[in-house]
């Protein structure tokens, strides 16, 4: 079929790659959290499952992201730390050394 011949050919390439673009999945991504002077920046964060958050530490200090049911992110002072999130949900979190600290990070399917 020459596309350039029948408007409909145009028609159908045009749906045909569109289809293909929504075909494609979303690629995972990383989300930032700084830790400084005791406080994780942003406090709120969403992700989609398959993306992982990375704390990055820059205190002199270590911390962590401690979430109810036992899951732990260990930060070490001027390093970073990283989590995949597997699951969708809602999830609040602390520092085990400093627990007013908190943040909170939404897990969209």
């Amino acid at each position: 079929m020459n596309a350039a011949a029948n408007p409909l050919g145009w028609a159908f390439l045009a749906l045909s790659l569109g289809t293909a673009a929504i075909a494609v999945p979303a690629q995972a991504g990383t989300i930032e959290v700084t830790i400084d002077r005791l406080t994780y920046a942003p406090a709120e964060v969403e992700a989609k499952v398959g993306d992982e958050v990375e704390w990055i530490n820059k205190d002199a200090l270590v911390h962590t992201a401690t979430m109810k049911g036992g899951t732990e992110v260990l930060v070490p002072a001027k390093k970073s730390g990283r989590l995949l999130m597997s699951e969708p949900g809602s999830f609040d979190y602390i520092c085990r050394y400093h627990p007013n600290m908190k943040g909170h990070i939404t897990v969209r399917p």
